[in-house]
């Protein structure tokens, strides 16, 4: 169990804490939704927990199997529906992993990336979109 704790600043902001770390971030309201973009967005927030969960599982696999892949990249563009109800509609994954490996380890990593607890969390209507790049 993990306690993270929200304060309302207003004007759309918000400060989480993270309770064992003690580390902070903070939140705004998106342009196209009565926001002034100044900070990550709630559903920017979910789009980031996409990629980094990915990243961190396959390197959780990757720790395991003896495989460096230390300087992986990532991006995810999220896109929201156009119609109500407002949700994300689809984010798009791409991944750039420093190395080229055999069958089996991209095979290995590629699951990893697919079995990340927030992927398999978000609601079916959400499309994922995953790409990934070797060396």
């Amino acid at each position: 169990m993990v306690q993270i704790d929200v304060v309302y600043q207003g004007k759309l902001h918000t400060r989480a804490t993270h309770e064992p770390s003690g580390s902070t971030l903070v939140t705004d309201a998106p342009r196209d939704n009565m926001g002034l973009g100044e900070a990550f967005s709630p559903t920017d927030l979910l789009a980031t927990s996409l990629v980094t969960c990915m990243l961190t599982t396959m390197g959780i696999v990757a720790q395991r199997e003896q495989i460096d892949i230390t300087g992986a990249t990532g991006r995810v563009i999220k896109e929201m529906t156009s119609t109500p109800p407002r949700r994300v509609a689809r984010l798009t994954v791409t991944l750039h992993l420093p190395q080229k490996l055999d069958e089996e380890q991209t095979q290995k990593l590629t699951n990893a990336a697919h079995a990340c607890p927030v992927k398999k969390s978000l609601h079916p209507d959400v499309e994922v979109i995953t790409q990934i790049h070797w060396g």
